[in-house]
Formats: structure tokens, C-alpha cells, sequence
């Protein structure tokens, strides 16, 4: 049987402690000025920028031409009748007041977390869109933990883990355990794997009992997928093992 993992207990920290002041959320990051040559080759125009007051990162607040913008390929169908409720909200407020997070992906724009704001715009005729730029590309594996937009159920966690999955496999991208967060469980890969091939699977009902017997591997991302000949993972790809 394995051992329960006990949660991590969080650190008290004194208010106000931590991250940035004002006048450093101000401060130029060096980046900025690479980052608005290309947005502006790509069409659109940088409107101001700053540096995270938690994390201190570079970000350019930016508007872009809305053909330009796509979802990640790793995400969930967008839910039509979500899509249709924010474009209601936006038309009645008239107003576009939750910028998306993009990367830039080439020459295009990836959205982690705002594909229904963006079909909302798109469907509503919208020319531009305004979004938060963050030049880190890796945020577009964040989207799990990014998208707070609408909540995903199982099968689409487990669809949107295994693209991810597949896609850092072909990059060549590190061992499984290294996006231990960016897939949150293992159990979506396997369940990623499964609605692949079947749609139709009732994956909650296998969740709770992959939940106790597998585990992120400590191997590459394609070895960890079973690729080479088997483009599916098989059931027991992350079985715990007892101690």
C-alpha cells in the first residue's frame, strides 16, 4: 500500500513582506524594449509595462490584432455556451475589462488562460484584444493552474495533461517528474490517454482509485509516455510501488 503524502505545510509570513515595492513594480525590466519590437512587427502595440509585484517577472501590457491570437494546442474545446455568456456580459457592459495572458509563439500569440474571452471577442466582430505578455514561454504548460476562467472537469484536464504531455515528449523536454506541477496528477495522463481513445469513458469513476496507486516517473517525457511503437501509455505506466 502507499504512503499517503502528507500536504506541505505553508509558511506565516509578515504582511507586506514579500515581493516588490511600488517603485520597483516601475522599474524598466531590460527585456521590454526587445519584446515591443516584436510586438510591433506583429502588428500590434505595447501600452505600458511592469514587473510582476509577486514574482518580479517582466510583463507588457499589449494590444494585438485578434487574428493573431490562437489558444494553446494543448487546451480544451472552448464551451459554447460559456462563450455565449461573456459575450452577453462584455456587450451589456460594453466594456472588455479581463486581458487575456499571452506568449509569443513565432509570430502569433498563444493565450494559456483566456481561449473563452477570446472566442467571445472573436465571435463579437472584435478587431484588437488586449492581453498581458509574458515573455517566459514555458507559461503556456501553466494552464491548469492559470485557467480560473471556468473550471475544468476530469476529461478535460486529462485531455489538455496529455497534449502538454506529447507536445514537451517531442521537445525532448525534461523527465516527467520535472512537471509534476504543470500536470498536477498523474492520473490525468493515464485518463489523457484513455479519453483518447475513447471519449465517452467515465474517467471520475477510475480517479479516485489512480489517485492512491500512481505516480509522476523519474524518466523522460517520451519514455514516461511509452512512445517508440506505442503512441498510448499503457494503464500501469505510473504505479506506485510499495516501500
Amino acid at each position: 500500500m502507499a504512503k499517503k503524502r502528507q500536504p506541505a505545510r505553508r509558511k506565516k509570513v509578515a504582511a507586506g513582506s514579500i515581493g516588490l515595492s511600488t517603485e520597483q513594480v516601475c522599474a524598466v525590466d531590460p527585456r521590454t524594449r526587445e519584446l515591443t519590437a516584436h510586438v510591433e512587427a506583429d502588428g500590434g502595440a505595447v501600452l505600458g509595462s511592469y514587473r510582476d509585484p509577486f514574482g518580479g517577472t517582466c510583463v507588457l501590457v499589449v494590444v494585438l490584432p485578434i487574428d493573431r491570437v490562437e489558444p494553446t494546442p494543448y487546451q480544451r474545446d472552448p464551451s459554447e455556451p460559456h462563450v455565449t455568456r461573456l459575450m452577453n456580459v462584455i456587450e451589456k457592459v460594453g466594456r472588455f475589462l479581463d486581458p487575456i495572458v499571452v506568449i509569443r509563439q513565432d509570430d502569433r500569440y498563444w493565450t494559456p488562460n483566456g481561449n473563452h474571452r477570446l472566442q467571445a471577442m472573436k465571435k463579437l466582430g472584435a478587431q484588437t484584444i488586449v492581453g498581458l505578455l509574458v515573455p517566459e514561454p514555458e507559461v503556456a504548460f501553466k494552464i491548469l493552474a492559470l485557467n480560473t476562467e471556468k473550471a475544468h472537469n476530469v476529461k478535460e484536464k486529462s485531455l489538455e495533461t496529455i497534449r502538454m504531455a506529447r507536445a514537451l515528449a517531442g521537445q525532448k523536454a525534461g523527465a516527467e517528474t520535472d512537471y509534476a506541477f504543470e500536470f498536477e496528477m498523474p492520473s490525468y495522463l493515464t485518463l489523457g490517454a484513455a479519453y483518447e481513445g475513447r471519449r465517452s469513458l467515465s474517467g471520475g469513476a477510475y480517479l479516485s482509485v489512480l489517485r492512491r496507486i500512481e505516480d509522476f516517473l523519474d524518466e523522460s517525457m517520451a519514455k514516461a509516455l511509452n512512445l517508440g511503437g506505442h503512441p498510448k501509455p499503457t494503464i500501469n505506466r505510473h504505479l506506485k510501488t510499495d516501500n
